[in-house]
């Protein structure tokens, strides 16, 4: 009896695990599909006298896609430019669309994460995954001396929210992670995490700013 238990039990985790993901990815799709339909349904509902279930999702699918075409082109370029000069006119606009905008540009340009570091941080003995960004070469006006500093992105709220920190060569712990895995492992919560981790240091496998 105790080895068909164990059995049991082994597949039976093993089926949550496999259900779970695929349960959530499911439950969270539904969840924008009615949010986003939600939004232009009553416009539509107004027009044609009653609810089309998923009319809405489908505009708002295709307002984003002629968004994307229309950003593409010159024209569409500067109308944009034009509308975001009159955003980052406004003081309370321009405090939420410059941040938003500045992380957005960054995650859409796939060169913006280098790589995948493990720096020790908020405090001695804690230590977190970050993105480096950029190394900078920082001089000082009282002595002249020259330190080069790597600017890391240290997501704390999901991936989009986070800190930028700079720390010294001998502080960072450059990992073997490609970026790709290293945004799994944060919009996972830490589960993408590989068993073994190994430590890069050769030159060439480092890329500047």
């Amino acid at each position: 009896m105790i080895p068909i238990r164990a059995t049991f039990r082994r597949k039976f985790i093993a089926g949550i695990m496999v259900s779970v993901p695929v349960l959530v990815s499911v439950l969270v799709v539904v969840w924008v599909f009615k949010t986003v339909d939600s939004f232009l349904s009553p416009v539509y509902d107004g027009v044609f006298g009653r609810h089309i279930y998923g009319l809405g999702f489908v505009s708002a699918v295709l307002i984003v896609f002629m968004l994307g075409m229309v950003s593409t082109n010159v024209i569409g370029k500067k109308a944009i430019k034009a509308i975001e000069k009159s955003l980052m006119g406004v003081p309370i606009l321009k405090s939420v669309y410059s941040p938003i905008k500045s992380v957005m540009d960054a995650f859409s340009n796939s060169s913006s994460f280098k790589k995948v570091v493990i720096v020790e941080y908020p405090r001695a003995g804690a230590y977190a995954f970050g993105f480096l960004t950029k190394e900078h070469t920082v001089k000082r006006h009282e002595d002249g001396t020259v330190q080069n500093l790597s600017a890391v992105y240290i997501p704390t709220n999901n991936l989009y929210l986070g800190e930028i920190v700079l720390f010294s060569e001998k502080e960072l712990f450059y990992t073997d992670i490609p970026v790709e895995e290293g945004v799994k492992i944060v919009l996972s919560g830490g589960i993408a995490m590989p068993q073994v981790m190994r430590e890069t240091k050769d030159a060439s496998q480092k890329t500047t700013g």
